[in-house]
């Protein structure tokens, strides 16, 4: 594992649309968001072997997109480097199983946005992301669901 600050360039640097197209019949080029929805991208998922983050092809095909997403993974990777090499093999693994315990935990409140295949909040504050506000944390693709209360949820959850 190298302590590389940058991601490798092997990123593309041209963007095309492919063939299927999401723009809207009367305005071509531009995107339908009514018909095609916002499509937020996935969230990382960590590896069986290792805590290194895969990423997934980002929603959107552009170029600097798919650069970011890298340079977050490349990121990730030099901290869980510099962990090792500071406190040894078993901080990167602690890391590593905090963040699958609470990526499969069966609870994750609505209100701390713990809906779907995201952890919400929990995940945001083990990967030291809680600071930032992404598209993924206020474009879910739950807009049309309606609120629920913590007390709502504890109720069902406990069977009262």
């Amino acid at each position: 594992m190298s302590m590389r600050i940058i991601p490798a360039s092997s990123h593309s640097t041209t963007f095309s649309h492919g063939a299927k197209t999401t723009s809207a019949p009367s305005a071509p080029g531009v995107y339908d968001t009514l018909r095609q929805g916002l499509g937020p991208s996935q969230l990382p998922t960590t590896t069986s072997s290792s805590s290194a983050i895969e990423t997934p092809p980002p929603t959107s095909r552009h170029p600097l997109e798919a650069r970011l997403k890298s340079w977050e993974a490349t990121q990730e990777s030099a901290r869980m480097e510099m962990l090792r090499k500071t406190f040894g093999m078993a901080e990167p693994i602690r890391r590593g199983m905090e963040l699958k315990m609470v990526r499969e935990g069966s609870w994750r409140p609505l209100a701390l946005a713990g809906s779907g295949s995201a952890a919400g909040v929990h995940e945001d504050i083990l990967r030291g992301r809680d600071a930032y506000l992404d598209w993924e944390d206020v474009f879910t693709g739950e807009e049309q669901r309606g609120g629920v209360a913590v007390q709502d949820e504890m109720e069902r959850k406990l069977k009262i």
